[in-house]
C-alpha cells in the first residue's frame, strides 16, 4: 500500500476531498519526522510508537580496500508497534 492509497481510502471512507486528506497525511508525517529529529519519540495509543534508537558504535570492514573501519554510535528512527496491532497481525495474516 502507497501513500496514494492510504488518501484514497481515508478519503472514500470519510467522504472528504482527497485534497484535504492528502494535506493531512502529509502533515501527521512531517511532525512525526520533526519530533524524531528533535529527539522526542512519538507514541500513538494502540497503533504503536516511532522511537529514536541508538546504534553502538562498531567494527566493520571495507571489503573493495580489504580495511577495517569504524563505524561510530549513532541514532535511528525506528517504529515498534503496540501488543494490540501486533496480535491483530498474528491472527490475520497467514504465514507465507
Amino acid at each position: 500500500m502507497t501513500k496514494a492509497d492510504i488518501v484514497a481510502k481515508i478519503s472514500k471512507k470519510l467522504g472528504m476531498e482527497k485534497g484535504d486528506v492528502q494535506a493531512t497525511v502529509e502533515t501527521f508525517m512531517k511532525e512525526v519526522k520533526t519530533s524524531l529529529e528533535g529527539g522526542d519519540n512519538v507514541y500513538l495509543r494502540g497503533f504503536g510508537s516511532f522511537i529514536v534508537k541508538k546504534r553502538a558504535e562498531k567494527t566493520g570492514r571495507n571489503i573493495s580496500k580489504n580495511t577495517t573501519i569504524k563505524i561510530p554510535a549513532h541514532n535511528i528512527p525506528a517504529f515498534k508497534p503496540a501488543k494490540v496491532f501486533v496480535e491483530g497481525v498474528k491472527k490475520n495474516v497467514k504465514v507465507k
